[in-house]
């Protein structure tokens, strides 16, 4: 029997892992078809079948599951070892795969990214902004960027962006003339308020703090949305108050289309981090990346503080 093809072996362990085609193809940058046709080709040289496949999802069978456990720590050394390699180059290649909430990609990316690959010709960037909390790494990330993310002892996490941001809260000044202004917190709730609800279902608790005093609410509103740019929109509409990042509400607010509410309670909090896991030998491109944000030269917020694992202030959710 022919000695299987590294790639085909590749290929099962990427969708076995994902449990779909389209989701492994996503991730290795393939189509589906290409990753389909490698599998089926593994599954003739080897004379088992390896995955059970319906419309609406992909398992490994026994044997294909008895093989992910042995083949998995192989193709993990097979990648350190080229990782290993590649970080020799004066300019490492290949893919950096980041998973990142959408204020990073607003806000914190765009001043670094640039000058990144201009630095690296040879490596690419993929991005994906989203606010729900997955495992980025068994979603075949190379690192996420997360301010409420509880590290594991083996997770590092560097700093990127500014180190403090706020949380703001504002409204149209015609909404305010009709409804009042908020003195305190608690007034909120019988105000109309414009809510943020992530993509895995969890509302955002509004928080305030002042001379140590810590106030959380629940507010309530006929909008509920997970897109800022529409928050926004509807803030500037009159249609209630809305909570959000400093630098999303920035435009509105020196555009005096928004005013602010609660000025002396808006609440500082700890600015983002990339985080990855502690390995031997970190991906060429990971590295590089690591290195630029350290690098004094960079446009982006200088950084402080180094390397840490440990709790990263969280942001209060409701479910």
């Amino acid at each position: 029997m022919p000695e299987p093809d590294l790639a085909d072996l590749q290929a099962f362990a990427a969708v076995a892992a994902a449990r779909s085609f389209r989701g492994a193809a996503y991730r290795r940058g393939l189509s589906a078809s290409a990753l389909s046709e490698a599998v089926r080709r593994l599954e003739a040289r080897l004379g088992l079948r390896l995955l059970n496949r319906t419309t609406r999802s992909v398992t490994p069978t026994e044997a294909g599951q008895r093989l992910l456990d042995r083949l998995a720590p192989a193709l993990r050394e097979v990648t350190e070892a080229l990782d290993a390699v590649n970080s020799l180059r004066d300019s490492p290649t290949g893919t950096l795969r980041l998973n990142v909430p959408g204020i990073v990609a607003r806000v914190v990316l765009p001043p670094i990214i640039g000058p990144f690959l201009r630095r690296h010709p040879g490596i690419a960037v993929e991005i994906q902004a989203e606010d729900s909390f997955i495992d980025v790494l068994a979603e075949g990330f190379d690192a996420g960027v997360r301010y409420d993310e509880r590290l594991e002892r083996d997770m590092i996490a560097v700093p990127i962006g500014p180190r403090t941001q706020r949380f703001v809260a504002a409204a149209a000044p015609a909404y305010l003339a009709a409804r009042g202004l908020p003195e305190h917190p608690n007034d909120l709730l019988a105000h109309d308020c414009i809510r943020h609800r992530f993509h895995g279902g969890a509302m955002a608790i509004w928080e305030f703090e002042r001379e140590g005093e810590t106030v959380k609410i629940s507010p309530e509103g006929r909008l509920t949305s997970n897109a800022p740019d529409l928050q926004i929109a509807a803030a500037t509409q009159g249609l209630g108050i809305i909570a959000s990042f400093e630098e999303f509400l920035a435009p509105a607010l020196a555009a005096g289309a928004l005013v602010p509410v609660l000025e002396p309670w808006w609440q500082r909090f700890s600015g983002p981090f990339l985080y990855f896991p502690s390995r031997r030998h970190m991906p060429g491109p990971l590295r590089a990346f690591v290195d630029f944000l350290r690098d004094g030269s960079t446009v982006a917020t200088p950084l402080v503080g180094s390397d840490r694992g440990g709790d990263i202030p969280r942001l209060s959710l409701s479910t």
